[in-house]
């Protein structure tokens, strides 16, 4: 009880500057959704009850982009989740000028999303980008990437997951060190095999680095604004809009801030259940690994 104590009293210094970081906008956020505003003469706050929470259940728009940014998310997340786990083992093994490799597969990460969206909007342009311009020596025709409603959410997946494979690499690199090398030359000796290893050894004990990794990267990809704004704006036809995007085009366009923070309480709302269960998920693992003591 005494240790608990202490723990806690170490911690409020970092709980109380937590809770006044997050907390305070929040409640702002609160207040603004039971709020709207007017612009006839100047910005002045009207209550408005729970007319925007109303207005945001009926609103096909805000559903339509909650579907978009669950697909964006699940895609790139998962397809990060898999290269950074090939990248992490690789990079783990002994190979010479590793250093090297390691610094350049963090180059993409490095990157300011801006430019890397631009750069990627370049190299996706109809028909002057690199891509057509390749098919259009092999005689084939240009590609709209980014004007067909039916690939262009796949366009802003591919850059997104070109820049943050990277994070997940270093994440899961960072677990695989920690693991014993005993371990995997007492399972050679046994007979197994580099496949056996692998889920009987590394995937059990890189699970929690890897929900680590799942929650970081989903928070981002939930959120996501900055590459959909600069790369595709929303478009085709609001084809890759997403619930942050929705948010901004309400307050700085519209300037209607109350609905503007009400979807935004809606889309925090979504991800919070979502990032509690893998935390939970990660939580049972841990316990779970320390019960047993790390036996495999």
């Amino acid at each position: 009880m005494i240790r608990w104590r202490q723990q806690f009293w170490l911690l409020l210094p970092a709980l109380g500057l937590l809770s006044l970081i997050f907390l305070v906008p929040i409640g702002h956020y609160l207040w603004l959704s039971t709020q709207t505003q007017t612009v006839l003469t100047e910005l002045q706050p009207i209550p408005a009850g729970t007319a925007q929470w109303v207005r945001l259940w009926n609103d096909s728009r805000f559903w339509q982009d909650a579907w978009q940014t669950l697909r964006f998310a699940g895609l790139s997340v998962s397809t990060e989740m898999v290269l950074g786990l090939a990248i992490a083992l690789l990079l783990n093994q002994p190979l010479r000028g590793k250093s090297s490799l390691r610094m350049i597969s963090l180059l993409p990460w490095a990157l300011p999303t801006t430019v890397m969206a631009l750069g990627w909007r370049w190299i996706f342009n109809d028909p002057y980008g690199p891509i057509n311009q390749a098919l259009h020596w092999v005689g084939m025709e240009p590609v709209a990437f980014l004007a067909n409603p039916s690939i262009t959410w796949i366009a802003t997946v591919w850059a997104d997951t070109w820049k943050t494979t990277p994070f997940v690499a270093l994440l899961l690199l960072a677990g695989l060190q920690n693991i014993p090398r005993d371990l995997y030359e007492a399972a050679q000796l046994e007979g197994a095999s580099a496949w056996q290893s692998l889920w009987r050894i590394t995937v059990p004990l890189l699970t929690p680095y890897l929900l680590i990794a799942l929650v970081f990267r989903l928070a981002q990809a939930l959120g996501v604004f900055d590459l959909v704004q600069v790369l595709t704006g929303g478009g085709p036809a609001g084809s890759t809009e997403s619930l942050a995007l929705y948010a901004y085009l309400n307050a700085m366009r519209f300037l209607d801030f109350g609905y503007s923070a009400t979807v935004m309480l809606g889309a925090f709302a979504g991800l919070l259940v979502l990032c509690a269960g893998l935390a939970g998920l990660w939580w049972f693992s841990s316990g779970r690994e320390a019960m047993t003591g790390g036996d495999l």
